[in-house]
């Protein structure tokens, strides 16, 4: 702890040179320019400053180890010297255990007006929590300002007590968003380039997120291709988490970082012969963890760094422990009652979400905020017109027709909360042989009969088993926790099924997801339209492959690297990045993790968010700026800039019809996309000359 009574510098007279800054403030102005985000917090500490009738006298700052807390704090300490305050620092890692020490230690801040305490570290003497409130803290000078940081939240008896409703400032400091992470590696020295790899394994962490550029700038250029250093990983390790009791902690500590979700249960099948209650308790208690309905997990950066350790110290281990949570997963698929073994099916492949063939094609929702619900009769004009939305008239009947003949083959997905249905899925059961009236209504079930026929028909027992809608207007054909929790659904029916010969999933955007499939899905070249849209099957034979098999070909799949552009993104992920970013535009802080950004289209910006905005705001106006393109620069600008809350209401400020607007809303991605494409390769025409309409790498 230390004490700083210096008075603040006096103003140096003009007339004579200005002083060489001491150290204390070349570090203070280093730091200044260093800091990032955190506007909020230094904010609130800027109004306790200047005395604001409104500010709260005390802050309380709070989160998980290597968070910020400190830099936060050394940043504020700064500011309180540079406003000439007084300040005392404490750190409570050496705080003993006397209250008597510690008031002793504070002293000037209840005799001075104006002071500035400051308690970092303050998990190690929570205990003082209760007398700093009750006794110490209103007895503060007049003008004088406490701050605490540390991992723990404040006690609910303090944050409930009236009398503290507008003295207290308590705030819970998150990762950083993708804007600051940027722009922290690149105060740190790591080029643009570097910065996606870097950010893939810190995430928005402020500690692992330096310590990687630490690691960059040693070895510069290393960083697209980063594996960390054991020394990195210690510390990562020993920041983020802290002390670790003993071998059977760090053991239930390796499990929660390659789950998706950890309970008592998991942690028995992982360690056997341990008792995982009092395990589980103290992962619960870290305050790295967060609690859902369904388990707790990790933040990311500590589950990279814990997970990563681990892989490089003892990759035997790794694989054992992987091993056994993928045997306890499959145990529960078979075992558990549908709704739970629904939710495995997904932890299941969050395992192997470093393969290519799951991290592409999945996309995870710890909280259970979108939820998958039988369909009712009542939802049945809700679904048509989702499927009308996206997919036309002809297969709104479809839909139609086939809740008549399987309403049980439906799910209508909800967020958690909600009764509005955000998306719907079918999946059939089409018996053998082939129902001639299913083959007469369906183009899409007629093309897979006769596939099965020529190839393998099905036996009289047997059946064709189809997911043949999964519609999401907000992101529709783009993978999303919707179609994740759809494929949940649809692997836990074939591990459970039987008399299954075949499987099938149809998409409209067939080739995307065909790339993302390579290697566990036939395309079998099906190609079917309906109401003049064209779909594509990907297929596989159950009964050559069984579900065991086909689950280890997914997770030892290395495919091979698809054509790339020059920033290692193919043209169906870039579209799909566009459409993305489209979707997005309305929520800042979805917009800022937009993977469009991989896409290096503005490496070269200060701000890469602030500048894809711009670039793509002047894209299309591009659009209209032509007069080939000027519907469609109306439908694309009335469904994603005008706030617009359904494509039914973005056709009306538009002035067309639905299906005009669908069909410009169309060609106005399609050609955003290709000027969007040819800009980053190098090639984008003048402004008004946009790519062409049917550009062979655009999805429809």
């Amino acid at each position: 702890m230390s004490t700083d009574t210096r008075p603040s510098p006096s103003r140096p007279s003009p007339s004579r040179p200005s002083p060489v800054p001491s150290l204390r403030e070349r570090l203070a102005r280093a730091r200044a320019e260093a800091f990032v985000g955190r506007r909020d917090e230094l904010a609130a500490f800027d109004a306790a400053l200047r005395q604001d009738p409104a500010a709260a006298p005390v802050l309380y700052v709070h989160g998980p180890g290597g968070i910020g807390k400190s830099t936060l704090v050394r940043r504020l300490a700064d500011a309180a010297r540079q406003a000439g305050r007084l300040i005392i620092e404490i750190d409570g890692r050496f705080v003993s255990g006397s209250t008597a020490e510690f008031e002793e230690s504070a002293q000037a801040v209840l005799d001075q007006p104006g002071t500035v305490l400051i308690v970092d570290s303050f998990e190690h003497c929570q205990w003082l929590e209760t007398w700093l409130w009750q006794l110490f803290l209103p007895r503060i000078a007049d003008g004088a300002l406490v701050v605490l940081a540390g991992r723990e939240s404040p006690s609910a008896e303090w944050t409930s007590d009236p009398g503290w409703a507008g003295a207290l400032y308590v705030t819970e400091l998150g990762p950083l968003t993708g804007t600051e992470a940027r722009r922290l590696l690149t105060v740190n020295g790591v080029r643009p380039e570097n910065e996606e790899a870097v950010i893939r394994f810190a995430g928005g962490n402020p500690l692992a997120l330096s310590l990687a550029a630490a690691v960059d700038r040693a070895q510069p250029g290393t960083a697209r291709g980063w594996s960390s250093s054991a020394e990195t990983l210690h510390t990562l390790i020993a920041g983020l988490i802290g002390e670790v009791p003993s071998p059977e902690h760090r053991r239930a500590l390796e499990v929660a970082a390659q789950a998706y979700t950890t309970t008592e249960e998991l942690l028995q099948a992982a360690l056997p012969g341990q008792d995982p209650q009092p395990l589980f308790a103290w992962l619960r208690g870290l305050p790295f963890m967060e609690t859902t309905p369904y388990g707790i997990y990790p933040h990311d950066a500590a589950r990279e760094a814990v997970s990563a350790d681990l892989r490089w110290r003892a990759p035997g281990a790794f694989t054992t422990m992987r091993q056994r949570l993928l045997a306890e997963y499959l145990r529960q698929i078979r075992e558990a009652p549908e709704d739970r073994a629904a939710r495995v099916s997904s932890q299941l492949y969050y395992l192997f979400r470093d393969v290519e063939a799951v991290g592409e094609t999945w996309v995870w929702s710890r909280k259970g905020d979108v939820q998958d619900d039988p369909l009712r009769p009542e939802d049945v004009d809700t679904v048509l017109g989702m499927a009308a939305e996206c997919e036309g008239p002809e297969s709104a009947e479809l839909v139609r027709y086939w809740t008549g003949r399987q309403p049980g083959a439906f799910s209508v997905y909800r967020m958690a909360g909600s009764a509005r249905i955000i998306a719907f899925a079918a999946r059939l059961i089409l018996p053998a042989p082939a129902d001639p009236e299913d083959v007469a209504v369906d183009p899409i079930v007629a093309a897979a009969w006769r596939y099965c026929n020529e190839t393998a028909p099905p036996a009289p027992d047997e059946h064709i088993a189809m997911t043949r809608f999964c519609v999401y207007p907000d992101a529709y054909q783009i993978p999303s926790p919707v179609v994740t929790l759809c494929n949940s659904r649809t692997h836990l029916e074939i591990s459970r099924s039987r008399n299954r010969a075949y499987g099938m999933f149809v998409y409209q955007d067939v080739d995307a997801w065909a790339r993302r499939y390579r290697g566990v899905l036939t395309d079998p070249g099906l190609r079917p339209e309906v109401g003049g849209r064209t779909y594509g099957l990907l297929v596989n034979d159950w009964r050559r492959t069984p579900f065991e098999t086909w689950l280890s070909q997914i997770i030892a799949t290395t495919d091979a690297p698809a054509p790339a552009t020059p920033a290692g993104m193919t043209r169906e992920a870039f579209d799909s990045a566009v459409r993305q970013a489209l979707q997005q535009w309305r929520s800042p802080r979805a917009f800022a993790v937009t993977d469009l950004l991989k896409s290096s289209l503005v490496a070269d910006a200060a701000d890469p968010v602030t500048g894809l905005r711009s670039l793509i705001e002047q894209t299309v106006d591009d659009l209209g700026a032509d007069a080939r393109t000027m519907k469609a620069h109306e439908a694309v600008v009335a469904s994603y800039f005008s706030g617009a809350p359904t494509q039914e209401a973005a056709a009306r400020r538009a002035g067309m019809s639905f299906s005009t607007y669908r069909r410009h809303l169309r060609q106005g991605i399609e050609a955003l996309c290709a000027s969007l494409w040819e800009r980053r390769c190098g090639s984008l025409r003048r402004p008004g000359q946009v790519g062409s309409m049917n550009h062979p790498g655009s999805p429809g």
